[in-house]
């Protein structure tokens, strides 16, 4: 007598390496990846927006410099870098899209997605040498101190009656934007930082770079401060060649006065050394610019950094000479820090720009971390600027030749937020501060009940034909379809809490869609079941022999919906992306409830007197036949 083909003489094994993978994955679902509260929140899996509502905020482009939209193409790779920076952060089925031809609109499922105040801005970061810095004395040049009725002369040695301008602060200390901090090379150096800088005027820098045409709208800018504030005093404040000395003279500065009722917008029509020189251009209004407003890498520019105006060199190091980013805790320091990786060309533009502020030529003008001459400092600050702020501005003590650092102040979120707005590169569009608001998730949860109750109602008719047709291997579709949604459950809910993949209504159909595929699977086994007992085998040695052929035939079946599931995550995006991982993981764990449970069990039904029953196995006639050892297409009935 033949025996049955090998590999199928213990299916108790092949159950408990079955049983072994739901204690595993469930202990996973209740205690693994943070899991914590009661165990209906432990079993909840991550739902999407459309399921429990959640965040959506709009970004609106600001218009070019011809007051046109920004193009298609400038949108749409502005709506790529998003995306990748709001997966980055660790969520996922965010969904970005293209509203109009202006804004771009991110919607997150969740409460508490603060993290979307950041994923619009242009990031476009610039290391500039500092050249000049003076405190924000605009309050002070408005109303000056009135000196008493009869001052008396000093008395030797005294620093005199005028207020001196505050300092600038000093580099070590935390500054705004992303935590603030210091550039430094791995490991930072030990040298401790100078004393601050006094508000001495240093010789103004020229300009560098060939003068290029002013925009037309920048006329009409300049045109409309000019008349605001007075030709007179506008043609005074465009002679300005270093900035307004309040301590000799404190009533210098109040015929600039009508400077400080400018806009933003206004303020950024003029000069960057008239922004710096006139002292009653603020903080504030310079602060008030425009996004963008000071991105031109070739051009000076005039920013602020905790209350003192700097006036910065071109920009001879960008964003794009940053090979990556990447947060980091220091071990020694037990701060986080970011890390910098440069490129080839960005590692030698980085090193002669530190060697330049560490060694600065003759003749050369910047401001120092000490200009006291008791300190005897030397050496330039580097102010790294991240769109509108500068978020640190050490003294360079060194020539940086590999990785760099930007310490500070950071938090783990705030340390990956600066390494992913430096990592996905800068947004070829500005955007207006983004606008959020809550979204209700009342429809999606209507279509999520007439949804279930569709699948349910499914699976019921499902269940019935299952019963009716094949009756005790009915009973096998209806286990394996129940072990399926148990392996299936208890992984969405790992998945959610590990990689953050959200459940939303496309990700349910693909799961319900995945129930035809293992449909598929129980007809191509019971068939063969049928055709090898047709051939004259018995019901015991068929099981085994069906099995054989019909596997080749499932693993291809199933094979082919997991590459077109792969293919449709690859090239889609949102909750497409969504679908296809739903197909694709339900119909791999399809796979492993075929191979650990269906057959195993057919081959313990096999044994059983209720399988050799027609009236109860669900093979019905064929068994009948074969058992009345009557002729079946020719054959008798014979032990194979």
């Amino acid at each position: 007598m033949a025996r049955p083909p090998q590999g199928q003489q213990h299916p108790g094994r092949q159950l408990a390496v079955l049983g072994l993978i739901f204690i595993i994955l469930y202990l996973v679902a209740f205690f693994g990846f943070g899991a914590k509260g009661p165990i209906s929140e432990r079993l909840h899996p991550k739902l999407g927006l459309d399921l429990i509502g959640g965040t959506q905020a709009t970004y609106v482009a600001s218009l070019e410099s011809n007051g046109q939209a920004p193009s298609q193409a400038s949108m749409e790779e502005a709506r790529r870098i998003i995306e990748s920076r709001v997966n980055a952060l660790g969520v996922s089925e965010a969904e970005v899209v293209i509203e109009g031809n202006r804004n771009i609109v991110v919607s997150l499922a969740g409460e508490g997605n603060d993290e979307l105040k950041n994923v619009g801005q242009a990031a476009q970061m610039r290391f500039r040498k500092v050249l000049q810095a003076t405190g924000d004395v605009a309050a002070q040049a408005i109303n000056p101190p009135q000196p008493s009725a009869a001052p008396s002369a000093p008395a030797p040695g005294a620093s005199g009656g005028a207020p001196s301008a505050p300092a600038p602060p000093a580099p070590s200390g935390g500054s705004g934007g992303q935590g603030g901090g210091e550039l430094e090379k791995a490991p930072a150096p030990s040298t401790p930082p100078s004393a601050p800088a006094s508000a001495a005027p240093a010789p103004a820098p020229s300009p560098s770079g060939s003068a290029e045409p002013v925009p037309a709208d920048k006329k009409a800018l300049i045109a409309q401060v000019e008349k605001k504030v007075g030709p007179a005093i506008y043609a005074a404040a465009a002679k300005l060649t270093a900035p307004v000395d309040l301590q000799t003279n404190p009533t210098a500065g109040k015929q600039f006065a009508p400077f400080n009722t400018l806009s933003g917008p206004e303020v950024n029509a003029l000069s960057p050394q008239m922004q710096y020189f006139v002292p009653t251009i603020s903080c504030d209004q310079l602060n008030g610019r425009p996004n963008g407003a000071i991105d031109d890498a070739k051009s000076q520019v005039t920013t602020c950094q905790s209350g003192a105006k700097m006036l910065l060199d071109v920009a001879k190091v960008v964003g794009t000479d940053i090979a990556t980013a990447s947060p980091q805790l220091d071990q020694q320091q037990g701060q986080w820090v970011v890390s910098l990786d440069f490129t080839s060309a960005g590692q030698a533009k980085w090193t002669a720009l530190t060697r330049e502020a560490f060694t600065p030529a003759s003749g050369d003008t910047c401001l120092t971390a000490a200009q006291a001459v008791s300190s005897g400092a030397t050496h330039c600050l580097v102010a790294v600027v991240l769109d509108k702020e500068i978020i640190s501005a050490p003294e360079i003590q060194g020539v940086l030749s590999g990785q760099s650092q930007i310490t500070g102040q950071f938090t783990p979120v705030s340390a990956r937020e600066l390494a992913n707005q430096i990592k996905y590169g800068a947004l070829p569009v500005t955007f207006e501060p983004a606008t959020a608001q809550t979204v209700s998730a009342t429809l999606g949860i209507e279509q999520l009940e007439a949804g279930l109750l569709a699948a349910g109602i499914g699976m019921a008719l499902v269940a019935i034909y299952a019963f009716f047709y094949y009756r005790l291997l009915g009973t096998v579709i209806f286990l394996s379809l129940i072990l399926s949604g148990l392996l299936t459950f208890a992984a969405l809910v790992a998945l959610g809490r590990s990689t953050g993949f959200t459940l939303t209504l496309a990700g349910i159909a693909g799961f319900i869609v995945s129930l035809g595929v293992a449909a598929d699977s129980f007809v191509i086994y019971f068939e063969r079941l049928k055709d090898e007992i047709h051939e004259g085998r018995s019901p015991r040695s068929a099981v085994p022999r069906a099995w054989a052929r019909a596997r080749r035939t499932i693993i291809s079946a199933n094979t082919i919906t997991i590459m077109a599931a792969v293919v449709l995550y690859v090239v889609s995006v949102g909750v497409v992306q969504g679908f296809a991982f739903a197909l694709g993981l339900s119909t791999i764990l399809d796979l492993v409830v075929v191979f650990l449970f269906r057959h195993p069990i057919m081959t313990l039904f096999a044994n059983t007197k209720a399988f050799l029953s027609p009236r109860v196995s669900g093979l019905g006639r064929v068994l009948k036949n074969a058992t009345t050892d009557e002729p079946v297409k020719g054959r008798r009935v014979k032990e194979a």
